[in-house]
């Protein structure tokens, strides 16, 4: 099992020449590492595979070839042009999504692209909420670096922006539920894998955030 590998911290540290801290941060966060831990933890069970895309992130369920979507042995976590947050985030959606959305293609949902009114920009935080409070969790179990996204840059006509604290703020209260009733199983499976691999104390770092 990729989770007990020795960490990419470890390795870092004994190279012979330091690398910059920009550049420590690139060597420490392998998306290769993150592929091979998450297919080590549930390509067997769940048949399911990370993939590096080229475009927009999506979700692709397994298919024999009889409907719409080519014929594909595993389902795909696709994330967006090897961005490593890009892929916590989709691994984050994958973790909370149960059994009946994992047989749809982005799990059933309709994205709504920038440039959102306030009313769908409500509706979209809503449903982001949950997913966010899982990436923020498998971030510090990496390591890397966690912002919360509104995902809407533009804003609406009238040129409004999104609350971003009051959202940040949401996810904080989510991540103490999480905190008192555990995070959904395969998302704690994964936190703690990566926590393993790269020597982090995530739920010491959680306690902190909301208290």
């Amino acid at each position: 099992m990729g989770c007990q590998n020795v960490s990419a911290l470890s390795i870092s540290k004994a190279l012979p020449i330091k690398p910059s801290q920009a550049d420590e941060v690139a060597l420490v966060h392998q998306i290769t590492d993150l592929k091979r831990l998450f297919d080590d933890t549930f390509a067997s069970d769940f048949n399911t595979r990370l993939v590096k895309g080229d475009d927009e992130p999506i979700y692709l369920p397994a298919n024999t070839g009889e409907g719409k979507l080519p014929a594909q042995p595993f389902a795909q976590v696709v994330f967006a042009h090897g961005f490593y947050a890009s892929a916590l985030h989709e691994i984050a959606h994958w973790c909370l999504a149960g059994e009946q959305r994992r047989t749809q293609v982005d799990y059933g949902y309709w994205y709504c692209p920038d440039g959102r009114t306030a009313e769908e920009q409500q509706k979209f935080q809503s449903v982001e909420i949950k997913p966010q409070a899982i990436e923020w969790a498998l971030s510090l179990a990496a390591g890397f670096r966690f912002q919360v996204s509104c995902d809407n840059l533009s804003g609406d006509e009238f040129g409004q922006q999104p609350d971003r604290l009051a959202f940040e703020k949401q996810i904080l209260d989510q991540i103490k539920v999480y905190l008192d009733n555990g995070y959904p199983p395969r998302a704690q499976l994964f936190i703690e894998c990566l926590a393993a691999f790269y020597n982090q104390s995530p739920y010491d770092e959680l306690k902190r955030l909301v208290t």
